[in-house]
């Protein structure tokens, strides 16, 4: 039993509203069936990069920017010029300012100080008692969060439905694990704790003499300390809130970790007075202001200029491109649109190679239909859409009725199956008698395969709306997805509508590489949707009293790019024997795109050939099927005929957009607040990946176990790890992704995009404070770039770093 000093308590509401103001400094992590990449940086876009630099190396001993000697390489050989270290150091206020382009420069090659967290109450018991004691908490809370937050994996879960700190408390009253690591009397200490984690909190505060000044980095500390378990209680938080709810698991983990912390204070206490002196020196520095130091701001500086360097090679493309001879007037014999992913960019330019007459789009893979799925065999209903939004319609695959029953209970059998594979006892009889027969199965997966992976499972039955919608609900639907990508004339005979998805075997990280639009899923099933309903007649009718009509001779037909092996996939659900020689024609041209694409993807992955990579994706050992969206840096808004002769080398978002047809600028308004926030978290996660992968990454595929069909862990226990693994972003001698924030580029009117951004303040934030970079485009022509005091400034083209 422990005893503690009792020093005046600080208000509650303050104490809990730092609380709530930590909780929000955590990101969300979607759990494995459904990754969405997130913005890590969420909670910290109202401050800059470099504010936010500093408070990330205090309560994680995270570094935001790469390694300064990339920065001094990169000056050396001229790829950042002058003019963009100037045009950074000129836009950079305030104090620690370097005061001239010599001292930036002498800076990019001094050694970055490593930063380092400031110590929890663990690091300094650890250091007095000599026993590690952040490891024997990130062990013993893993192995609980394991079975608490499980999704299905496991066979048996401690205590389920209660309360996050609730069951903890009953799991932990129990554990005798910290108490044989030393921590003698941790399990009545346990169980003498409050019994809710507010009252543990206030509790904790007290008898640790956490200050209100000091409280809300400190709680941030504790929480960043329990990694990806931190993250997925707070995407237990977004969840609920998307629903009009809440969810205090997070704040019940904050509890938990205060808890540890009272009984390591006390501990450690019996062996010197010094960690008593040593945390006050630390509740010290946390009530410190966040303010960042010179190192902080030189960084942010250089990579301000990096990012210019990179805008004015990509300002120089879409010049080329605007003086390419325009394309002609007439109707196109092929359209095909795409998701905007930045994978896509590569096989439209080699599909639009194949003759003049085939044009492309750029859209939101789940175009635009917010849809609630559920496939064949199961009544579970998956999110195709953005992390963003709620879906609003309700879709299946399921089958006939006799069909459907055979397929649950197949699936029943095979989730017993495994069950009995895995179980305590049946597990050890299993792997004797079936696991030699086993081993013909290890040799096949072992061996190169002539077939890719599938990217999905391609639903037997064509999926449907669950409620079938009116005439009016079609048309109206039909004609704002229509709208919304700009393409409400000009239909070619044959339109595709090619959603993607990612093809490969053994990687617990798939959905990662599936449709981020669709939720982590494919985008099949939007696709198939859309086109079935732009060739309802009842739509068709609709859409043509809406002053939005499409040729009678065009149908559209769904199809699946599979981003692992560029191969396409048509569906013809409803085969019109007037369009076969388009159709044959069509399959021609995707398939001769597919050999390019591959060609030009082959050379940049390791000991990958253009004829290897459907093998690898099959190959349950391969680390890297694919680089997944490594390499994005910008995100452009335009008519195709703008970037259409642009080699941005798989680089780009591309969303088609023409302002002039967009009534009352309603698409622009959706573009900045939907595709282009998805796009921004796609792009700082591979950020935070690449530069924090300590902190922000998912740790090494060779060693990782999944984990409650949450996450993964590396070995056998511990932190979840949140991000994308090291061999996402990294070949095995240099980072593959060049750590850029996205640059924006947006065809409209600046008075149009200001309104926007002043209509939505967290986007805005985005933008005003450099987590984005926003430039408005005029023909296919950077003129002008936003600011974070909401002007704008003009940019020619020549001068765009000046």
């Amino acid at each position: 039993m422990f005893n503690y000093p009792t020093p005046p308590a600080p208000p509650a509401h303050g104490i809990l509203d730092a609380a709530r103001a930590a909780l929000r400094a955590i990101p969300p992590a979607f759990p494995l069936d459904a990754t969405v990449a997130v913005n890590p940086f969420l909670g910290q876009t109202h401050e800059g990069l470099a504010t936010a630099a500093a408070r990330l190396a205090r309560v994680a001993g995270a570094d935001l920017m790469r390694p300064r000697a990339d920065f001094a390489t990169a000056i050396a050989a001229g790829s950042i010029t002058d003019a963009d270290l100037s045009a950074a150091l000129h836009r950079h206020a305030g104090p620690h300012k370097p005061h001239d382009l010599a001292a930036l420069k002498a800076g990019a090659i001094a050694p970055r100080p490593a930063p380092k967290a400031l110590p929890t109450l663990a690091d300094l018991a650890a250091d007095a008692t000599g026993t590690d004691w952040p490891s024997v908490i990130a062990r013993t809370f893993g192995l609980w969060a394991a079975g608490h937050f499980d999704r299905g994996q496991a066979l048996w879960s401690p205590a389920p439905g209660r309360p996050a700190y609730s069951a903890w408390q009953g799991w932990a009253s129990r554990d005798l694990t910290p108490e044989i690591a030393g921590l003698r009397g941790f399990c009545a200490h346990v169980g003498d704790a409050p019994d809710t984690a507010d009252r543990a909190i206030l509790r904790a505060v007290r008898s640790l003499g956490i200050h209100h000044d000091a409280a809300e980095t400190t709680f941030h500390r504790l929480l960043m300390d329990l990694g990806g378990w931190a993250q997925h209680a707070r995407w237990l938080l977004w969840q609920a809130e998307l629903s009009g709810g809440s969810d205090d698991t997070l704040a019940d983990l904050l509890a938990i970790r205060l808890v540890w912390e009272e009984a390591l204070l006390i501990h450690a206490a019996k062996v010197g007075p010094g960690v008593a002196a040593n945390w006050q020196a630390t509740l010290a520095a946390h009530a410190a202001p966040v303010t960042p130091g010179a190192d902080h701001v030189l960084d942010a500086i250089l990579q301000d200029a990096a990012e210019r360097a990179h805008q004015r090679q990509l300002a120089g493309h879409l010049t080329q491109a605007a003086s390419a001879p325009a394309a002609t007037a007439a109707r196109p014999t092929l359209q095909a649109a795409f998701c905007i992913d930045v994978r896509s960019e590569p096989f439209r330019r080699a599909l639009e190679s194949q003759d003049a007459g085939i044009a492309t789009l750029g859209f939101a893979g789940f175009f635009g239909l917010p849809v609630a799925h559920r496939p064949q065999g199961t009544d579970l209903a998956q999110a195709h859409l953005p992390a963003l939004l709620r879906p609003a319609l309700n879709a299946c695959s399921h089958a006939d009725p006799q069909t459907e029953q055979a397929s649950r209970i197949k699936a029943r059998a095979t989730r017993a199956w495994g069950r009995f594979r895995q179980a305590a006892v049946s597990s050890f009889a299993f792997v004797e008698a079936a696991g030699p027969a086993y081993g013909w199965k290890l040799v096949q997966d072992a061996l190169p395969a002539p077939k890719a992976a599938a990217p999905s499972a391609a639903s037997s039955a064509a999926p449907r709306f669950e409620h079938p919608l009116n005439p009016d609900q079609k048309a109206d639907t039909a004609a704002a997805v229509l709208r919304a990508m700009s393409f409400t004339q000009g239909h070619a005979r044959l339109v595709l509508l090619l959603g993607h998805g990612a093809g490969m075997t053994n990687n617990p990280h798939h959905s990662a590489y599936q449709c981020g639009a669709c939720g982590g899923q494919s985008g099949e099933v939007s696709a198939r949707l859309l086109a079935g309903l732009l060739n309802d007649p009842e739509a068709r009718a609709g859409l043509k009293a809406r002053g939005t009509p499409l040729p009678n001779d065009t149908l559209f037909v769904a199809g699946l790019h599979d981003t692992t092996t560029d191969a396409v996939t048509l569906y013809a659900d409803a085969p019109a024997a007037s369009h076969a020689s388009d159709l044959e024609q069509a399959r021609g041209w995707l398939a001769r795109a597919g050999q390019l694409a591959r060609v030009a993807r082959a050379a940049q992955l390791p000991g990958a050939a253009p004829e290897t990579l459907a093998a690898r994706a099959r190959n349950w050992a391969e680390i890297r099927p694919e680089w997944g969206l490594a390499g994005c840096a910008a995100f452009i808004a335009a008519p195709r005929a703008q970037t259409a002769a642009a080699d941005l080398q798989g680089r780009a978002f591309l969303h088609s957009y023409d302002w002039r047809a967009d009534r009352d600028f309603a698409t622009l308004d959706l573009i900045l607040t939907a595709p282009v926030v998805v796009a921004s978290w796609i792009s700082l996660q591979y950020y935070g990946s690449a530069v924090a992968p300590a902190v922000f990454g998912g740790g090494n595929k060779l060693i990782h176990n999944v984990v409650g069909g949450i996450g993964v862990v590396q070995g056998n226990g511990g932190i979840l790890r949140p991000g994308l693994p090291w061999q996402s972003v990294h070949d095995g001698a240099r980072l593959v992704h060049e750590p850029l924030r996205l640059s924006v580029l947006i065809d409209a009117p600046q008075d149009a995009i200001s309104a926007v951004l002043a209509r939505h303040a967290e986007v805005r934030a985005l933008f005003d404070n450099g987590w984005l970079h926003l430039f408005a485009l005029d023909g296919g022509r950077i003129t002008a770039r936003y600011h974070s005091d909401g002007t704008w400034e003009g940019a020619a083209t020549q001068e765009l770093a000046a």
